[in-house]
């Protein structure tokens, strides 16, 4: 580090003295790092870890701008939580379904603090402090409930702050700005108009009054905790078009772009010239490189998707001083943390144990299956003349358990790959290592599901002590499978001479002979949901996780009547569906305090890989002439 760069980490340190949270800076520069860099990387991911900042500076690597002196811009926000929340998001999903997407959907649920400003890297700390230091002068005069009012015009609809109330959360804003001009040398304006919750905003004037009776729905009344939020955005791309990639792209040529499920791509519309039809012109969020990208690998993104939360205050008595003051750093996450974090292995022993004690659904995706990488005509690619399987690539199954119809009933009933047994026992494994407890298994009666689930469990070595329950409540969406009638899934004698250890007793919700291949969207929920009530019914009380491993729909179908929401639209459903991974996870616990389920983060990490293309040595052999 520089001796002048010391000197100022060294002055904007001392203003925050008494604070015990160890330097972030220490570990970057260890690694050889560049003090503005390693500022720049930490302010770019929410100062949350070192390991994080330095994650960012490897795929910024090729990043031109790396060196360029150009802070963050941040603004405060005070956001809803709880079921006031879901009601707001209820509305967002609902109005941009009915009424088309208009500018209130670009940024989440909030009312506006403090417009953007800029800070130097160096002193965002600062902002933290500043943060901490409003919010604990304003604490005990916080308002315990804000009066919002429904206002509607031609081209906006929102609640409006008023009173009192609105007085007080404007005095908190001042009090920031006030300590963020001192602390960090920050110029921040606080809002002093009228403050407002925004609902719709720029709307086609035909949608006014089926917005109105939407926003009716909502009750301001609806419990809530208000939270303070710090976030950050580029400033470079404020008004630049952002994407969201939803397929890989390998690059074909050096001036276009590595594209990744997730990424977010920042597109200028006034800068497409150089772009033929189909392609656009972008930079990448994750890597900082500029160049062309297919445009049908894309979709539009909302322009607050690209933003950094950095720290939140949370306005509640009820909360100790310290959980309540310094939120959590994740730019997507929400929750608090002390300021003097426990160790990291202390931590994680508390949030095991406070799993173990609870009630737990995990709701898990199949593995990869064979017809996924083979494609339909897979069955013909194992068979032989006289109809015995045989294993012609390394990622179709070693064997196939016996059928008393013979192979065929595996043409609409697929096992799992190579890759897909592989997927599974790697989740098993992740989960014996988290020391998860697991008090039931419920799969779809689908092959693929009972092979996940049996490879799990003997990962977690209960293959012997837990029986699998097979439920065809939980079956895929009818109307997605191929086959124009009820697939032939494998009996439950068939499954007991395959070794699988299936629960002979288990009375499901739904027998076999209801999944209708006419089922509806409505019909289709419905059994979840009541395919979801009998599951919890079968394990009321015990505390630990039920395990439910189904489809990538059930990730959906069968967490929202837990967390009590209504049905997602059928087009939103699908297109969601599509997006869900071999062994992605949901993770819902319930709350008995407030007799409610919550979305929770998985006990275990995702699962991401790259496509294998085959290969056939056969095209290696020297042609004629060759030399």
């Amino acid at each position: 580090m520089a001796a002048g760069e010391t000197q100022l980490y060294a002055k904007v340190s001392n203003k925050l003295k008494g604070r015990s949270t160890p330097s972030l800076l220490d570990p970057l520069l260890a690694m050889g790092v560049p003090a503005h860099t390693a500022l720049k990387a930490l302010a770019a991911t929410g100062r949350r870890t070192a390991e994080e900042a330095a994650e960012w500076l490897r795929c910024h690597g090729n990043d031109p701008s790396l060196d360029d002196p150009i802070p963050q811009e941040y603004a405060l926000f005070l956001c809803p939580t709880g079921p006031l929340l879901e009601r707001l998001q209820e509305f967002w999903r609902e109005s941009r379904r009915q009424c088309a997407k208009n500018r209130a959907h670009e940024v989440f649920p909030h009312v506006t603090l403090c417009d953007f400003f800029t800070c130097e890297d160096q002193k965002v700390e600062c902002l933290y402090e500043a943060l901490k230091r409003a919010g604990d002068r304003t604490l005990r005069s916080f308002p315990t409930s804000v009066p919002l009012a429904l206002h509607s015009s031609i081209s906006y609809l929102g609640f409006f702050i008023n009173d009192g109330p609105a007085d007080i959360i404007r005095e908190f804003a001042m009090a920031f700005a006030t300590e963020a001009s001192v602390l960090a040398d920050c110029s921040v304006k606080a809002c002093t108009k009228q403050l407002h919750l925004t609902l719709a905003h720029k709307f086609y004037p035909h949608h006014q009054r089926t917005l109105e009776e939407l926003a009716r729905a909502i009750h301001p009344s609806h419990s809530c905790q208000w939270t303070a939020a710090l976030y950050s955005r580029d400033m470079r791309f404020v008004h630049y078009q952002t994407l969201k990639v939803l397929f890989q792209y390998k690059p074909q040529n050096v001036d276009e772009l590595m594209l990744s499920p997730g990424d977010y791509i920042f597109v200028d519309p006034t800068q497409q010239e150089e772009a033929s039809e189909g392609w656009a012109i972008g930079t990448s969020q994750r890597t900082g490189c500029r160049g062309f990208l297919p445009e049908n690998y894309t979709e539009r993104a909302c322009e607050s998707d690209t933003w950094v939360k950095h720290r939140t205050y949370t306005f509640s008595l009820a909360m100790d001083g310290n959980s309540r003051k310094d939120g959590d750093a994740n730019g997507r996450l929400s929750g608090d943390f002390h300021s003097s974090p426990a160790p990291r292995g202390v931590s994680s022993a508390l949030a095991l144990q406070a799993m173990i004690s609870r009630r737990s659904v995990l709701v898990v995706r199949h593995g990869e299956r064979v017809d996924q990488i083979f494609g339909k005509s897979w069955l013909q690619q194992c068979t032989t003349a006289d109809g015995k399987y045989h294993r012609p690539d390394l990622n179709f199954p070693r064997s196939l358990p016996r059928r008393s119809s013979g192979i065929k009933d595996f043409e609409n009933d697929p096992p799992l790959s190579s890759c897909g047994i592989f997927q599974s026992r790697l989740a098993g494994g992740a989960l014996m290592d988290s020391g998860v407890r697991l008090t039931a298994v419920f799969t779809s009666p689908a092959l693929r599901c009972v092979q996940t689930a049996k490879h799990i469990l003997e990962e977690l070595k209960l293959e012997k002590k837990m029986k699998i329950r097979v439920e065809p409540g939980i079956f895929e969406w009818m109307k997605w499978e191929a086959s124009k009638s009820t697939p032939a899934f494998m009996t439950r004698q068939e499954l007991k001479e395959a070794s699988f250890n299936v629960d002979p007793d288990y009375r499901p919700a739904f027998p076999l002979c209801s999944l209708l291949p006419a089922e509806s969207y409505e019909e289709y929920v419905n059994r979840c949901a009541v395919s979801m009530h009998q599951i919890l019914s079968a394990c009321p009380q015990d505390a630990g996780i039920i395990l439910i491993v189904s489809h990538g729909s059930a990730l959906d179908s069968c967490t929202r009547p837990l967390l009590g929401l209504p049905p997602r639209d059928c087009g939103d459903f699908a297109q969601l569906v599509r997006k869900i991974p071999s062994l992605g996870m949901c993770f819902c616990e319930e709350n008995k305090a407030e007799g409610k389920w919550e979305l929770a983060t998985p006990p275990v990490k995702t699962l991401t890989h790259g496509a294998n293309s085959a290969f056939d040595w056969r095209n290696w052999i020297p042609g004629p002439g060759a030399q």
